[in-house]
């Protein structure tokens, strides 16, 4: 099986439970926001292969499955080169569809919740078209994921790629990098190190968070029989959480006294965000197991090591 993107947050994880289930694993990643420490993690079971190259450029490997997750997933970091960012969306699609329509193999597409923008229906379902800004600092990731998801269909209906699109809701969990930017681990680490906690807004914006391990079950299940017929099918937890809800949280797990502070509301930033799942339930027979207090403790525990050693 091939994972793009393998050594980014949810890539390893991914790889972890394909090779934990019997199945021979390559990764490819460039590593400009993968982990290294994972891959050297990885790479002591037998079956790993793992491949330093951007997908932006064509290749060549032999698998049975392609699990397309290459691409900088938050804000700092997909802002830090946004072309590359809508590069990697866009020509990593291509690429990824190329090499399935080669070995005639299912291939698995992670696209995200952004395509639904700062959505005016709520809770975002499948048939929802988004309401997204194409000019905005974000547009490199929403718009470079609504692009890739429409190659898929193109060659689905071109050329018979069997090619499903899974829009991922916000994940969370150990592994995440520290300095990615991503709320969950910003709040986590600055709880930790007794820092004020920073929200944007007035911090009644909502998110729905999923913890990796469902998420990547439900991966799994993408690439099996119920999701044959391409979706996309959103994957993610519908629970639904303040911003200060998630704060406040963070705090009493953590039992840090650090205070909430406030700023400005990044633009296109949305206000709202939460799957509808009834199709994933109905198709894959999936759904979230791990409650947020269960996964925010298991995180806090992995970064509390972090923060220690640092």
């Amino acid at each position: 099986m091939l994972v793009t993107g393998g050594a980014g947050f949810v890539g390893q994880h991914l790889c972890q439970r394909l090779l934990s289930a019997g199945h021979a694993v390559t990764a490819i990643d460039d590593l400009s926001t993968g982990s290294a420490r994972a891959v050297e993690r990885l790479s002591g079971n037998a079956g790993f292969t793992f491949v330093q190259h951007d997908v932006c450029h064509p290749y060549a490997v032999e698998a049975d499955l392609i699990f397309n997750l290459a691409c900088p997933a938050s804000p700092r970091h997909y802002q830090a080169d946004p072309i590359h960012t809508l590069r990697t969306s866009v020509l990593g699609a291509i690429n990824a569809l190329d090499l399935a329509r080669t070995l005639s193999v299912p291939l698995v597409q992670a696209s995200t919740s952004e395509v639904y923008g700062d959505p005016q229906v709520h809770p975002q379902h499948e048939d929802y078209w988004g309401h997204v800004n194409p000019i905005g600092p974000r547009s490199c990731y929403d718009e470079g994921k609504r692009a890739a998801e429409t190659l898929c269909f193109d060659y689905r209906r071109m050329h018979g790629v069997d090619a499903r699109i899974v829009r991922i809701f916000n994940t969370y969990g150990p592994g995440m990098a520290v300095e990615d930017g991503r709320v969950v681990s910003t709040l986590i680490i600055q709880a930790l190190r007794g820092e004020p906690l920073t929200l944007f807004g007035d911090g009644m914006q909502t998110r729905s968070f999923c913890y990796v391990d469902d998420l990547v079950s439900g991966l799994i299940a993408m690439a099996g029989p119920g999701g044959a017929e391409g979706g996309p099918i959103n994957l993610g937890n519908p629970g639904e959480f303040s911003m200060i809800a998630l704060a406040e949280r963070v705090l009493e797990l953590t039992g840090s006294n650090s205070p909430i502070i406030f700023q400005p509301l990044p633009q296109d930033d949305p206000r709202q965000r939460q799957p509808d799942i009834s199709r994933a339930i109905t198709q894959l027979g999936w759904r979230p197991v791990t409650d947020l207090r269960e996964g925010l403790q298991r995180t806090i525990d992995s970064f509390r090591d972090i923060v220690v050693d640092a």
